[in-house]
């Protein structure tokens, strides 16, 4: 098993996932990130969106929602410290759905740079995790 590296995907609340893996793909801030073993080491910002997991010998790749978070890569080693993580099988569309219209109702009653500026950001969020579902239902 040269070829694999430990994963650790946590939240606030829960350990998501924990295991080897081939390989990860996250969101980071300006594009989406590919982490292998042996990578070289980094500790970066990640945004709201799907992690992708290779675990070996499995067909499907583990996706994990993230509302936004810390990576840290070691050559061996990557650690997902996310503020908000849902397995993709968890994810729930209705609800997701209700998300989105109740922030698209705030914006559009939304005054002042800071309100909007949270506003758009849990837009962000719900898009990203709407886009997860999709991903995750294209799997299937």
């Amino acid at each position: 098993m040269a070829n694999t590296m430990q994963v650790d995907v946590v939240s606030a609340e829960q350990q998501i996932f924990s295991g080897v893996a081939e390989f990860v793909v996250l969101p980071g801030e300006v594009g989406e990130l590919g982490v292998y073993p042996r990578h070289t080491p980094l500790i970066t910002r990640i945004k709201p969106g799907t992690v992708r997991i290779r675990v070996p010998e499995r067909d499907e790749e583990e996706l994990i929602f993230v509302a936004g978070g810390i990576l840290e890569v070691q050559p061996n080693m990557v650690t997902v410290l996310a503020d908000t993580a849902i397995r993709g099988h968890d994810l729930d569309e209705a609800k997701a759905l209700e998300a989105q219209q109740r922030a698209e109702e705030a914006r559009r009653s939304a005054q002042g740079a800071q309100e909007i500026a949270t506003v758009e950001s849990e837009l962000a969020m719900v898009a990203a995790q709407l886009a997860a579902i999709r991903k995750l239902r294209q799997k299937k």
